[in-house]
C-alpha cells in the first residue's frame, strides 16, 4: 500500500511546496485538525476583487496531506471563491468515488487516483480542501 500511496509525483508534491507557509496579513485562515490521524492544516488566503490573490498553507501531516495542500496552492490562485468551493465538492468526489480531476487546471490530483480504493487516506487529501473552503468562508 505504501508504495502504491506515496508514489513519486506524491512526494515530488509534498515537496515542492511552494506556498508552504503563512501570511502576514490574510483575509481569512481556518484550520482543521484530523484527530484520527493527527494531520492538522492551517490555510491563509488573500480575496481582492473577487479572486483568491495569496494562498499559502502550513500542514503537519503525511506526505497525502501536504501533496494535497500543494497541489491547492499551486493552482487556486486567480480563481473565484464559488469556483473554488465547486473544486473542493469535485475533488471531493473524486476521491471518494473515483473519476477525473474536477477540471483541467487541477490535473495534478490526477496524481490522487490510488487513494480512492483507500477509504481510511481520503481524509489525508481532502484536509487542505476542507481548510480551504472554511477559509473562504469567514471572509
Amino acid at each position: 500500500m505504501k508504495d502504491e500511496l506515496y508514489h513519486d509525483r506524491i512526494l515530488e508534491l509534498a515537496r515542492d511546496a511552494a506556498t508552504e507557509g503563512r501570511l502576514e496579513s490574510p483575509s481569512a485562515s481556518a484550520t482543521i485538525n484530523n484527530p484520527l490521524c493527527g494531520d492538522r492544516v492551517t490555510i491563509d488566503i488573500t480575496v481582492e476583487g473577487g479572486t483568491l490573490t495569496e494562498v499559502r498553507h502550513k500542514v503537519r501531516g503525511c506526505a497525502l496531506c501536504r501533496a494535497s495542500a500543494a497541489v491547492i496552492g499551486a493552482t487556486a490562485l486567480g480563481a473565484a471563491p464559488d469556483a473554488l468551493r465547486e473544486i473542493a465538492v469535485d475533488a471531493t468526489a473524486m476521491i471518494k468515488d473515483g473519476g477525473d480531476p474536477p477540471h483541467p487546471d487541477w490535473q495534478a490530483l490526477d496524481a490522487f487516483r490510488p487513494v480512492t480504493s483507500h477509504k481510511s487516506r481520503h481524509d489525508c487529501v481532502l484536509l487542505p480542501f476542507q481548510a480551504l473552503v472554511e477559509a473562504l468562508d469567514n471572509i
